[in-house]
This record gives C-alpha cells, sequence and structure tokens, in this order.
C-alpha cells in the first residue's frame, strides 16, 4: 500500500475497525505551510523524546541523537529526552547516528508548549559489493535494488579530489509498503518541490546509498557526472505505479525531501539518475493540510503512545501519529480529502475510536478525542518512592509484550492509560529508577483490567544501574563504562549470548571487545562455555587454547542485568607465538 505520513513523531501500522461516534467540530486556526514558499526561517522551543531501536527491534544504547544545536545519548532502553530545545518550526529534525547505521531521522512540526516523540528503527549498512572507480560496475542488493557508476566517477566527498581505488557500496532498499515504514524512514514525507513550494509524498519505494574507500571515508558522484539507480517496487504497487515519477533526495539539514530529476517505470521498479548519494525517494506531490488531536481516557488521563491512523478514503492511502506525553499528535494530511481517524492502542486490532474528517485547505485541530471504558481501557495509577520510602521524581519504564514505554513519577505519582484490547485482564512490567542515585526497583510483574487499577507502590532502590565490561590482557586493564560507552547483549533464546562493547576514540577508530558464549541453562552459578572473544586490544590473528569459561554471577530478570567473569588463553599465529592470558567481567541489562 502507498503511504503519505502522519508528520508528527510517533507512528505504528494497525488494522481499522470502525467504532461509532460522534464527529467532533474542528478548527483551522493553524498557519498553514503547504502549498506556500518554504518557510523555515521561524523558530520555537521544543520538548522531544523517543526510544531507538536495531533492526531487530532491541534498544540501541548510547546511539547519539541530534536535535537543534544539542547532542544527547540514548540509554540502555534506547530512550532519548532533549527539552527546551529551539528549532525549525515548521521543519524540526531529530537525528539519531551509530556506527555501521544510516542515520535515523525523523522531521516534525514543532508546536510551542507541546511535546513531541518519536520512535526511530536505525538500517544497517549492508555491503552491496565493491566497484572499480577506474571502470565503473555495479553493485546490487538480492532485493533488487542496483547502484551503477560509470568510469572515473567518483571523488573524495571532504576535498572534492579525484578517485580511482576500489568503492565500497553500502546500501538499504526501503519498502514502501513495510509495516515499519514510520520507523525506517528519513523525514516525514513533506518535501519541497522544483517550485519552492512545500508538497506531501505518497511514496513508491525508497533507498539509502553510502560509498566509501577502503578506510571508511566517504566518496561522492564527481560533479558533472550521473549515476543509475534502480529501485524495486512492489507487486501490490505495480498496477497503480506511473509510468514516469519524480525523484526526490532527501536533505538532512532540513529535514526534507527536495525535487531532482525523474525515475522511468521498468519491469521491476523504477529506474533513474541521480547526482549524488544519500537518500532518494520515487514519489507522487499533494497538497497537505495540518491536522492535530488530543486522546484522553474516560478519566481524564491523556492516553500516551496511542498511535492515530488517518486514512484517505479516496485512494485507501494512510498515515499514522503517536501520541506525546498530553496525548497529543499533529501532522500532515491530504488537503481536499475525506479521512477517516482512528485510535488504536498497544497493536491492538480494533479501533478504540473512528471518526470522518472532511478536510479543505485549512488546517484541521479534532480537540480532545475521549475513549470510553467500554472499549476496554485502563486507568493505572502508582507510587515511587526511594531508598529511605520518601516519594521522588523518577522515570517508570512500563514493557507491555516486547514493547518499552516511559512515564515519568512527579513527586512519587505517576498515571497511564492503557487499552486490554479484546482481554479481560493484561500483564505489564514495571520498573522504577531514581536517575539522580543510580538505584532502580527490580521488575515488578502486574495485571491490570478494565477500569481503574491501583498498583503497589515501587521502591526504586535495592539494584544498582552500573554496566561495564572490565577485561585484562597480559595484565594490562581495559574498561567500557556505560553510558559512555556502547554496551550491548543480545540472547533471544539463541544458543549463544552475545556481549558487546564498544568506544569511539573521537580519532575515527574504535576500541571494542566482543564476548561470545554459550546459553546452556543459565543462571547464577552457573558455567558457560566460552566461544569466541574478540578485541582490538589483541592486534594479531589467534587461536584459544582448549578450555576457558563464562561464570554467571548475577542473572535478573528482563530490563535487570546479567552479570559475570571469564577467562581464556590465547596463542598469536606468527612468530613469536605470543601467549595472551585474557580475564574480564562484566555488567550488562538485559532486554531478551
Amino acid at each position: 500500500m502507498k503511504k503519505f505520513f502522519y508528520q508528527n513523531c510517533l507512528l505504528l501500522v494497525a488494522t481499522v475497525l470502525l467504532f461509532g461516534s460522534c464527529q467532533k467540530e474542528f478548527s483551522s486556526g493553524l498557519e498553514n505551510p503547504g502549498e506556500t514558499p518554504v518557510e523555515l526561517n521561524s523558530k520555537v522551543r521544543s520538548n522531544i523524546s523517543g526510544f531507538v531501536t536495531d533492526e531487530n527491534d532491541l534498544p540501541v544504547l548510547n546511539a547519539a541523537v541530534k536535535v537543534g544545536m544539542q547532542t544527547i545519548s540514548t540509554d540502555r532502553f534506547g530512550y532519548f529526552e532533549a527539552a527546551n530545545v529551539e528549532v525549525p518550526k515548521n521543519a524540526a529534525v531529530v537525528t539519531a547516528s551509530k556506527p555501521g547505521y544510516f542515520p535515523g531521522i525523523r522531521t516534525y512540526i514543532a508546536t510551542a508548549n507541546k511535546a513531541a516523540f518519536v520512535r526511530i528503527k536505525l538500517l544497517p549498512k549492508a555491503n552491496a559489493g565493491t566497484i572499480s572507480a577506474a571502470n565503473g560496475g555495479t553493485a546490487s542488493l538480492p532485493n533488487g535494488l542496483q547502484i551503477n557508476l560509470p568510469a572515473n566517477a567518483v571523488v573524495n566527498a571532504a576535498n572534492g579530489s579525484a578517485y580511482s581505488g576500489t568503492i565500497h557500496v553500502a546500501a538499504h532498499w526501503i519498502n514502501p509498503t513495510a509495516a515499519d515504514l514510520d520507523r525506517i524512514m528519513p523525514g516525514d514525507l513533506r518535501a519541497i518541490d522544483e517550485n519552492n513550494t512545500m508538497k506531501l509524498l505518497i511514496t513508491y519505494g525508497m533507498a539509502a546509498v553510502e560509498l566509501s574507500d577502503g578506510a571508511g571515508n566517504k566518496l561522492q558522484v564527481a560533479p558533472g557526472k550521473k549515476a543509475k539507480l534502480s529501485l524495486p517496487l512492489p507487486a501490490s504497487l505495480t498496477g497503480t505505479a506511473p509510468a514516469s515519477i519524480p525523484l526526490w533526495y532527501f536533505d538532512e539539514t532540513i529535514g526534507l525531501w527536495k525535487q531532482e530529476g525523474v525515475a522511468q517505470k521498468t519491469a521491476n521498479g523504477y529506474e533513474g539518475e541521480v547526482s549524488h548519494f544519500s537518500f532518494w525517494n520515487c514519489d507522487l506531490p499533494i497538497q497537505y493540510v495540518q491536522l492535530n488531536l488530543t486522546v484522553k481516557n474516560s478519566a481524564g488521563i491523556p492516553v500516551r503512545y496511542a498511535n492515530v491512523r488517518v486514512t484517505n478514503t479516496a485512494n485507501n492511502s494512510w498515515s499514522t501519529g503517536i501520541t506525546d506525553s498530553a496525548g497529543y499528535v499533529q501532522g500532515a494530511v491530504p488537503a481536499n480529502s475525506q479521512l477517516l481517524v482512528e485510535v488504536f492502542y498497544n497493536g491492538c486490532g480494533t479501533a478504540l475510536h473512528s471518526q470522518s474528517v472532511n478536510v479543505g485547505t485549512s488546517n484541521v485541530s479534532l480537540g480532545n478525542i475521549t475513549i470510553a471504558n467500554s472499549v476496554n481501557m485502563a486507568s493505572v495509577y502508582g507510587t515511587v518512592t526511594n531508598c529511605s520510602n520518601a516519594p521522588i521524581n523518577a522515570r517508570v519504564l512500563v514493557q507491555i509484550g516486547t514493547t518499552y514505554y516511559s512515564y515519568l513519577a512527579h513527586n512519587g505519582n505517576y498515571s497511564l492509560g492503557v487499552s486490554l484490547c479484546n482481554v479481560p485482564s493484561l500483564n505489564i512490567s514495571v520498573l522504577a529508577e531514581d536517575l539522580s542515585v543510580g538505584q532502580q526497583s527490580s521488575v515488578q510483574q502486574f495485571s491490570i483490567v478494565p477500569g481503574t487499577n491501583n498498583l503497589a507502590n515501587i521502591q526504586a532502590c535495592g539494584v544498582t544501574t552500573s554496566q561495564f565490561v572490565n577485561l585484562s590482557v597480559n595484565g594490562t586493564p581495559y574498561s567500557f563504562t556505560a553510558p559512555g560507552d556502547s554496551l550491548a547483549y543480545f540472547n533471544n533464546n539463541q544458543s549463544s549470548v552475545s556481549i558487546r562493547a564498544f568506544r569511539s576514540t573521537g580519532t575515527g577508530s574504535t576500541n571494542s571487545a566482543h564476548l561470545l558464549f554459550s546459553n546452556s541453562g543459565l543462571a547464577v552459578g552457573s558455567s558457560q562455555a566460552f566461544i569466541e572473544f574478540t578485541t582490538n586490544y589483541i592486534t594479531e590473528p589467534v587461536t584459544y587454547s582448549p578450555g576457558g569459561a563464562v561464570t554467571i554471577t548475577e542473572y535478573g530478570a528482563v530490563g535487570e542485568f546479567v552479570s559475570g567473569t571469564f577467562t581464556r588463553t590465547a596463542t598469536g599465529l606468527a612468530a613469536p607465538n605470543t601467549i595472551y592470558n585474557i580475564t574480564g567481567s562484566f555488567r550488562i541489562r538485559r532486554f531478551n
């Protein structure tokens, strides 16, 4: 299905089922930037928060997130928050960066005194192959994405000097029918056309491409040269895909797509010439207006993380947005259209609310939308105290299924609205953190039901939040510590457990360590087989001596911590066959 995108940050895909309601009156007092010369100079102060995950939907620790002039890092849950940041009103940009991934970028229309929220899923830089710069050639991915470079058409991106060596091509095709398109695509599908007016795009597919040399230095298409880019087209879109379609590249500085060139339809997709590489998009432009609304439950509690889906009934193209801590969401929708607005929560297949809205050329504000208790809504209230049993300001992490949600307790009190979908009760996991002293609670399990739920007090105490990987190689110590360094734990019920530590030196190089051990009855006191250990602190190929073990000293529930120690001996393959005695310890939060 082709998609336009409801611009404000938080998005999810759900199925459609009507829930009867009276249509609310709507106002149009907002400034409309659509179909006007682009204005990006006006600034407002904005609050923004969100979660960053990898391609496996696991939290990304220590991703660099840039908003305006402020850069923050994600924590062990992949969560970030920036307050009172000055951003362009009509196109505020959030960029998440992590080595090995294309940047994850979201754009939103910022409103004074309104917070925004995003979920960003990073795309790994898949190896599409290598091309001789002198001879030119083609690199491709199995899904049909293809990059063709002519001979002598590449320069060093930093200084513009000609490059004649081997070109390494990293790429990723973004499927326009993907259920997680809202998380993986850059921007919000707003664009600047060739007449310098703002448009909303209907996408038929995107691609991310990066060229580099063997040392990782970025390359770019030389001035005056063109490369050929071929994008696959999903079978479900071939019937409506036009014979030719405008091409757009993503301007990462302003967070908007820009029109440049045309792609022609082929037997398998679209093909066009491009003058540089970044993100490219095959799209049809349409006029848009802004729409906003606020979702609350019958108790008046804002429903945060509600998924608002807006469908253009004329062609079934759709967009989604996720409500912020005030239950508010806003974004771009097609002008001159009849829309179906639906509210979903927690992946429920049934809409909690739906209404029809006729949109002209003015912006639309639907005001408050109230979700009735008759659709299995729960009002959840709880308290948090510290080690002295005093009420505190704390962060409360709620896990429903495999998804994390972040709330704040003010003076010890927090509340949230939750939909139970069509089940009589729902199990949730709750963890509270006292960020001021680095203490947290254990993970608490609760069963909630429709109506009012008063949860037992949670004491954010007893579990330190420290995380580290410490190792020694022939007596020389090395240490990685969160949040300054990136630490990652991966299990997912596989036969082995992976622990990674990573640190950028700031000079283009990195320090790292990777420990792989067996997953055989993981528990405190268990001894796991040592499978592999690699680190840049050992610079030559080695073989490992038989034996070696990883001893588990702490093994909490998901959301808590796993700790252990390890020992191993390795021998260098080349003379003088250096012996490496390796010992270490680790403590990392579990996410699976």
